[in-house]
């Protein structure tokens, strides 16, 4: 029984004691926001046809599917250009805010804004990698996917430096005001009815919005540390749960997919990645394709391999190395199809949610090659000033926003 009350002890201290996982919950976020940012990129020319007021799937019938299912889209709350134009933008420069790590509690949230508002405008247009993109939209909004590799922790190490050197740290602003634009901006669409359609997404707008500014309050005007002390370990909670929810997600879709396949009969012969091979629409190189589908034996290993890797793989995170295997060729089998198949943007959404299971020395390594890369470019370009590296411990106070 001692021992029991030990184990659970020590699960709950771990749990409420630091956010887990700050180098992967990182890599999710980076990986995530430079995956939509890039497909905002890319469509820009064809946004109107994707997700504009007059484009094929129209305000209209967008407005009654939307009534019918209560799916959350601001694109809905007017059917001007103007509106559309200025939240696309406001979509890639909350994707740009988060992959850079800039204010990030506030940039998740305006991250799943964006992504829910323009996928939930023009359902058909999305393939499965989108379904994965709209499910970690929203979990990221519960991490703390700033603690390393981004602006917030440079930010918080060198105030950190400046107040052990006794300097005085000047207090931040751009947060305060950030949050006030916002909570004004939720109370005109709160007021106006524009949240018309559902409360869940509207709750947890007001609710993130709340959390900011008593976090900013409790780290300005506190003056003994208890509240800041709680405020972390809730925020801790709500990082370790809503990480564990991305891992149980990444490994539900593989076991689903899996499993579906092996009920399939052109899985069970092994032609079924044959036929895509041979589709137009998926066949950006016919050459590559025809070059692949042309032994069978090529295309059985392939699709034997595709069944029983996803089938396997949420049994193998109990063995570190089996489970490190298996993450290499899922994600060389995402690159595959990102070339092969044409689908870049689904493979960089699955290759991202298999991240999150990369061993922590790995992406430590791969960071530090990536700062020594940057430090030789800061070099070559004639700057001599010091690059200070992100923090890798728990995540340090970000500001209201």
């Amino acid at each position: 029984m001692n021992r029991i009350s030990l184990i659970l002890s020590r699960g709950i201290a771990r749990a409420t004691g630091a956010a887990l996982g700050p180098y992967q919950s990182a890599v999710v976020r980076i990986g995530f926001a430079g995956t939509w940012l890039l497909f905002l990129l890319r469509e820009f020319p064809h946004r109107q046809e994707l997700y504009g007021p007059a484009g094929p799937w129209g305000w209209n019938l967008a407005k009654e599917l939307t009534a019918d299912n209560h799916a959350f889209t601001a694109l809905l709350w007017s059917g001007g250009q103007a509106w559309f134009e200025c939240f696309y933008l406001l979509a890639i420069a909350a994707s740009a805010a988060l992959l850079l790590g800039w204010r990030t509690r506030t940039a998740s949230v305006l991250f799943m804004v964006g992504v829910l508002s323009l996928q939930n405008r023009s359902v058909f247009v999305g393939d499965g990698g989108d379904n994965v993109l709209h499910l970690m939209s929203v979990y990221l909004v519960f991490t703390r996917c700033g603690q390393v590799w981004s602006l917030d922790a440079r930010r918080a190490a060198r105030a950190e430096a400046a107040r052990a050197r006794g300097e005085r740290v000047p207090a931040d602003r751009v947060g305060p005001a950030l949050w006030a634009v916002l909570g004004l901006a939720l109370l005109m669409a709160t007021f106006t009815g524009r949240f018309d359609n559902g409360w869940l997404i509207p709750a947890l707008l007001w609710t993130a919005w709340a959390a900011l500014g008593l976090w900013w309050a409790v780290g300005r005007w506190a003056t003994s540390p208890e509240p800041r002390i709680l405020l972390d370990v809730i925020a801790n909670v709500l990082h370790n749960s809503a990480l564990l929810v991305i891992m149980a997600e990444a490994c539900l879709i593989y076991a689903t997919a899996g499993w579906y396949k092996i009920q399939g009969s052109r899985w069970q012969d092994g032609t079924a990645v044959y036929y895509p091979l041979h589709l137009d629409y998926f066949s950006p190189w016919p050459g590559l394709a025809d070059l692949m589908s042309s032994s069978g034996t090529i295309m059985m290993i392939v699709a034997y391999g595709t069944v029983m890797v996803q089938v396997a793989f949420p049994f193998t995170l109990f063995n570190r190395r089996v489970k490190n295997v298996l993450l290499v060729l899922m994600m060389i089998e995402h690159s595959v199809i990102a070339v092969v198949l044409g689908l870049p943007f689904f493979s960089l959404a699955m290759i991202t949610a298999d991240a999150v299971f990369l061993p922590t020395s790995f992406l430590r390594r791969l960071g530090a090659l990536v700062a020594r890369a940057r430090g030789r470019t800061v070099r070559r370009g004639g700057v001599t000033a010091a690059v200070p590296a992100p923090r890798s411990s728990a995540e340090s106070p970000q500001g209201a926003a």
